[in-house]
């Protein structure tokens, strides 16, 4: 039986590493799924030391957008699937739906989003492997000040609730410490 993991936290708050880690202590072969796109310089960056962080036991597949329907066209030669991260997939739709920061088109983005998170969960239920799914919790903060930024906070925070509801445990990440916490599922059983 394959076990869905939810983990989320601020930025820096150590998701990745953990997420990670999680993978690795598993003995399972891993297909990490990455979700960054190297829009500049600093980004690019980033990547680059991301991949060389990364066990080169593991499979790596670069997916900005469709990541489920992508992984269900291949076969899956993993028994762990690690998603990194929800946060980018989330913002690589909303900024693809939205030339206008000003005036997002929120009826495109809204659709491809929920698209994106149905096929994904699709892959989550169909494809054999443990997932460990990786995303920021961006509510928790200030108002963004401009409409696109506002759009991607309800956005993330809908995928993340959503994510949430099917995960089978979620993690809470907290200055490097996982805190697990009662998931939906859980509080159905009560």
């Amino acid at each position: 039986m394959s076990k869905f993991t939810f983990i989320l936290g601020g930025a820096r708050s150590g998701k990745s590493t953990y997420a990670e880690r999680l993978a690795m202590q598993s003995g399972k072969r891993v297909l990490y799924v990455a979700t960054a796109q190297a829009l500049d310089d600093e980004m690019q960056s980033r990547i680059e030391a991301h991949r060389r962080g990364r066990s080169s036991d593991w499979q790596t597949r670069e997916f900005a957008a469709g990541v489920g329907k992508q992984l269900l066209a291949t076969p899956v030669e993993a028994e762990l699937v690690l998603v990194d991260c929800l946060t980018l997939l989330v913002s690589n739709l909303v900024l693809k739906a939205s030339t206008d920061p000003d005036q997002p088109d929120v009826a495109e983005a809204t659709v491809s989003v929920q698209s994106e998170i149905r096929g994904l969960m699709q892959a989550i239920q169909s494809i054999d492997a443990d997932w460990l799914v990786v995303s920021n919790e961006v509510g928790q903060g200030l108002v963004p000040p401009y409409p696109i930024g506002r759009l991607y906070r309800d956005l993330l925070g809908w995928a993340n609730q959503e994510m949430a509801q099917q995960a089978d445990e979620v993690i809470w990440m907290v200055a490097g410490i996982p805190v697990p916490i009662t998931s939906y599922r859980d509080e159905a059983q009560e």
